[in-house]
């Protein structure tokens, strides 16, 4: 049973690798969102800005399937109950935010998280929280800049799914997944204040 572990694990990070959000604008479109947006993100969000409406739409869904896939297939053969599900759920946000080959160049792997909680039907809660928490926080009780946004959203959603969820796997790979989002949020946001400091001392 190891062994099934290991190769979905495999396969959601290899599926998780694949940055479409970055791929597809720049050999369809021929646009590096990368080198165009401010935070260097290869992300649905970025595809949306730099490369346009239809392309963001394909890149979102490309984003959302990678993760969905291998851990759909996943739920449908392996026990969720074992926390190694946890690793299964976390590989493609793991390929997304580290991805082969590109280590340091990953994305901040917000729609592949969407992506493998919607795999993970027919539990639902932990994709209702992580909706319900961004609508809540764009909409009603609106945190700002999106780095403070997606951080709170993501501490909820590992707290609401522990409260509200009593499959061990899937509890710790919501675990997984937020730790990732959220050092990744952390070590952009770090990132961007050493630039900002180095132009000011450049003056």
């Amino acid at each position: 049973m190891t062994g099934k572990f290991l190769e979905y694990i495999l396969i959601g990070y290899l599926s998780g690798s694949i940055l479409y959000a970055y791929l597809l604008p720049r050999y369809l479109k021929h646009v590096d969102v990368t080198e165009k947006s401010g935070d260097g993100n290869p992300g649905a969000a970025n595809a949306f800005l730099y490369a346009g409406i239809p392309m963001g739409i394909l890149v979102l869904l490309m984003e959302l399937l990678k993760g969905f896939v291998p851990v759909h297939l996943a739920m449908e053969k392996l026990p969720a109950a074992d926390p190694m599900f946890g690793l299964v759920m976390a590989a493609p946000v793991l390929g997304h935010a580290f991805p082969l080959g590109r280590r340091r160049q990953g994305g901040k792997a917000i729609a592949v998280s969407f992506g493998v909680l919607l795999g993970i039907w027919p539990v639902t809660a932990p994709f209702w929280l992580l909706v319900g928490s961004y609508l809540t926080f764009s909409l009603i009780v609106v945190v700002t800049p999106h780095f403070f946004r997606s951080i709170v959203t993501f501490v909820l959603l590992f707290v609401g799914t522990a409260l509200l969820v009593d499959v061990p796997g899937i509890v710790a790979g919501c675990g997984c997944i937020c730790g990732t989002v959220i050092w990744k949020h952390l070590a952009r946001y770090q990132g961007e204040r050493m630039q900002v400091r180095l132009l000011q001392g450049s003056h």
